[in-house]
């Protein structure tokens, strides 16, 4: 099977399109290596699939006949993916909590009518 539809079928991407760009932008590897998206996959390959920041990472245990259930998946791979990866997640999450709080920056409409209001104000 190919790796696009195999990423599909295991519910990585949404849509196989997705799953075919992914593969073009250098996003998924097998056995470290960069692939197409029309690379067959076998039993037995690790695959790495970078996603939202985060590479996970699997072994192939068997291939769908189409697209499984969520709760099937696992039936087709088994996650290898280290907890560190998952940790730097959260990190980013801080990061970004840093830079700009929620509510700051561009003002909203509501601020703009009150910066007008107190501008009013002054002039009289």
């Amino acid at each position: 099977m190919r790796i696009d539809k195999y990423l599909w079928c295991t519910r990585y991407y949404k849509t196989r399109s997705l799953a075919t760009e992914a593969c073009k932008k250098g996003h998924v590897k097998i056995n470290k290596k960069n692939i197409k998206p029309s690379k067959d996959v076998f039993n037995g390959e690790t695959v790495i699939v970078r996603k939202n920041q985060i590479n996970y990472q699997f072994i192939v245990l068997d291939i769908p006949k189409n697209r499984v259930g969520a709760k099937l998946v696992d039936l087709y791979r088994k996650d290898t993916t280290p907890k560190e990866e998952f940790a730097n997640q959260d990190l980013l999450k801080f990061a970004k909590a840093y830079y700009r709080k929620k509510g700051e920056g561009r003002p909203t409409k509501k601020d703009r009518r009150d910066i007008e209001d107190f501008n009013t104000l002054e002039d009289v």
